[in-house]
């Protein structure tokens, strides 16, 4: 009985030590540089955020089908050669396919380990835009050199440099935490990257996404606590430059005295072209929309419809009811990844919550500014619908940045309350 006892004891412990064992390990910033060790469970145990999972699928499935409502009539324009009329949707989806696989292998990429690639990253983001500019290997398209061609796709080093600038900066403000005291002398380093990188998206050109990039870093930097007087100086100066910018370019000026009067004759057939087929695209929607397919501006009226000008397609097919669930599947997007992000800073975990608060400005401000050019709001700018519009390496960065959201929120879980006390 004694050695059945002991044996049932021995058994007892080494179950219980199983039981204590994690499965994996989590790092988690408590303070500086110091870390603790927390139990990592499956994604299954924990459960994914469904709801944002089916959002996205939701936007990137309708967009799919857009992209080949807007582009089923291109083959007819003798300007895009011999393609078949699903060329463009068999593109979209091959650029979807390589995204999830992007996405699933960067769901698998821990948060410490993406702060530990925010500078290498950043690095090779400015190599890329280096590259992209050199006669004979950026491919140029309307006049801009913007693409790097990968034979199966063509790849957009400033999709990359959205999502690098975003890591970095977050991992920035981490490290220079001082950025609250010491706000000239701790901003200047991150101020100087940012204007590396404009000046090299400037000389694309292509000052959109340079935009989207400040916008960006801009948020970080006021999310992190930087001190609100300074930072709206910051701002005025940055207002300044993009406006100084425009005034010394005689084209953009043109892009906003067409954006003033679209319909006048000097503009119509010439700058503000896009806009005004974009507005009668819009006003031919009217309530519910003349139908999906049915759409005529898409009929070599409206260019680059599949890409910068998608929401005028939609508009015009499903109306301002489509419009209006699109804006409120965006602002929900943008709200429920915020929310994430507070979630991971409340757990301690600054570098995770600004991340996950920069793609939500990211996905936010792009969708506004490319809604705002579609309804005549804001000058015609050539920035994309994120998850929506035709663009491989767009879709890339948009899933990479989901997942990293994803992975963000599946830490948080690991971490929170309740899950510690599984």
């Amino acid at each position: 009985m004694k050695d059945w006892s002991a044996l049932r004891a021995r058994f007892s412990h080494w179950l219980k030590g199983a039981e204590d064992k994690p499965v994996d390990v989590l790092p988690v910033r408590v303070s500086g540089t110091e870390y603790r060790q927390t139990r990592a469970l499956p994604p299954a145990a924990l459960g994914l955020d469904q709801a944002l999972i089916w959002v996205v699928i939701g936007l990137l499935a309708w967009g799919l089908v857009m992209v080949y409502s807007a582009s089923i009539a291109m083959p007819d324009n003798p300007r895009f050669g011999k393609i078949e009329h699903y060329h463009f949707l068999l593109r979209h989806s091959m650029a979807l396919g390589v995204g999830f696989v992007g996405a699933l292998m960067a769901f698998q990429i821990s948060m410490k380990t993406w702060e530990r690639l925010a500078v290498p990253m950043f690095l090779v983001a400015l190599f890329l835009l280096v590259l992209v500019l050199v006669p004979g290997v950026g491919l140029v398209v309307n006049g801009a050199r913007r693409w790097l061609p990968l034979g199966v796709m063509n790849f957009q080093p400033s999709e990359l440099a959205k999502f690098a600038v975003l890591i970095y900066a977050a991992n920035y403000m981490v490290r220079r935490m001082d950025v609250k005291e010491r706000f000239f002398r701790a901003v200047w380093p991150m101020a100087v990257a940012v204007v590396m990188v404009g000046v090299l998206l400037l000389a694309e050109p292509d000052m959109g996404a340079f935009i989207v990039i400040v916008v960006i870093s801009m948020g970080i930097l006021f999310l992190g606590g930087v001190n609100a007087r300074m930072f709206f100086l910051m701002a005025a100066l940055v207002v300044a430059a993009f406006v100084t910018m425009i005034a010394l370019s005689p084209w953009r000026r043109e892009r906003i005295f067409a954006y003033l009067d679209p319909f006048s004759a000097d503009h119509a057939l010439g700058k503000g072209y896009q806009l005004s087929h974009a507005l009668i695209a819009i006003g031919r929607g009217e309530m519910f929309g003349v139908g999906l397919g049915r759409s005529v501006e898409k009929l070599h009226w409206l260019p680059e419809a599949h890409t910068d000008f998608l929401l005028s397609v939609i508009g015009e097919e499903f109306g301002f009811v489509g419009i209006l669930l699109l804006i409120i599947a965006f602002v929900w997007l943008t709200r429920r990844i915020t929310e994430i992000g507070r979630e991971a800073i409340a757990l301690d975990r600054v570098f995770s919550g600004l991340v996950a608060q920069g793609v939500a400005l990211w996905f936010g401000f792009q969708a506004f500014i490319n809604m705002g050019v579609n309804l005549g709001a804001l000058p015609t700018k050539g920035l994309t619908l994120p998850l929506m519009s035709f663009g491989g390496s767009a879709i890339l960065m948009n899933l990479i940045a989901v997942a990293v959201v994803l992975r963000i929120d599946y830490e948080n879980k690991l971490l929170s309350p309740r899950m510690r006390r599984i």
